[in-house]
């Protein structure tokens, strides 16, 4: 699958926790995947789309950018793997909650915490590590092990990872395949002043044509998709980048401000400054 073709999963954090009914947040949201091994015990893992009990015997994934909550009124313990992924698969991708695990996948999260000393968290708040300059140390530390250790690393995340592969779907059940080479060049230029004439010259369609055909695949205009795209990046870029914000936009092709900061605003509901602060203030 090209989607999957330049993985680049890297390692913010793993550890191992006993929690005693204490593991209750509330509306968590990351830039970035977790990964989860119950050990023993149980607890409940609110998601989009219902509630869900975590148990042994199981890996759970949750994407990055999935509003979620914890509930937990009884002792538990658990293994948790925080991801950063450069391409951001989970935008475009969607991966089963759960899949069976077995005794080698306990073996390699147990080997995966013993070369990674010093990558647990300090405190199981969300609000104590979602924030901008966590997130940064974390992807530089994941720079400063030996080579060895980031090679086997980078190796039991793929394989821990590739067990949810089987079960994957696009987000959108696109059945045009020229929709899907579309909707595939977009991801890859979302940096680039995308036009419809580009879009649609890949379809060998007219750009009315072209146009009736996105709309009926993804429910949505081209601009409408291509803006949304753009202005989830630059969600990823105010939390990972020191940039200031106008070159930000300026890097999505943005060449007016005032209308990035309108798009942004009417996006998500705040302006680039308000996103920043309040991640960043976490």
């Amino acid at each position: 699958m090209d989607e999957i073709e330049n993985i680049n999963l890297i390692l913010l954090n793993i550890g191992y926790k006993a929690h005693y009914a204490d593991w209750n947040w509330k509306e968590v949201n990351s830039p970035y995947a977790r990964i989860y091994i119950v050990e023993s015990g149980a607890a409940k893992v609110v998601m989009p789309d219902g509630v869900y009990t975590i148990e042994p015997g199981y890996l759970y994934l949750i994407p990055s950018f999935v509003t979620h909550s914890y509930e937990n009124d009884s002792t538990f313990t658990i293994y948790y793997i925080h991801i950063y992924d450069q391409h951001n698969m989970f935008d475009r991708l969607s991966f089963p909650f759960k899949v069976d695990a077995n005794k080698l996948h306990y073996l390699l999260v147990k080997r995966l915490l013993a070369i990674n000393p010093g990558r647990k968290l300090e405190c199981s708040d969300p609000d104590t590590y979602n924030n901008f300059p966590t997130l940064i140390r974390n992807i530089a530390k994941s720079n400063q092990f030996p080579v060895n250790s980031i090679m086997e690393t980078k190796g039991i995340l793929l394989h821990l990872f590739s067990q949810f592969l089987a079960n994957t779907s696009f987000k959108r059940d696109i059945t045009d395949n020229r929709i899907i080479k579309v909707v595939r060049f977009i991801r890859e230029n979302i940096n680039q002043n995308i036009k419809i004439k580009d879009l649609s010259a890949i379809c060998y369609l007219t750009d009315d044509h072209f146009i009736r055909l996105f709309k009926k695949e993804m429910h949505c205009t081209p601009m409408h998709y291509i803006n949304q795209k753009k202005i989830e990046k630059a969600q990823l870029l105010l939390v990972i980048d020191k940039e200031p914000i106008k070159e930000i936009a300026y890097s999505l092709s943005f060449e007016n401000i005032s209308y990035f900061y309108k798009l942004f605003k009417r996006i998500t509901g705040l302006t680039p400054n308000q996103y920043k602060k309040n991640i960043c203030n976490k």
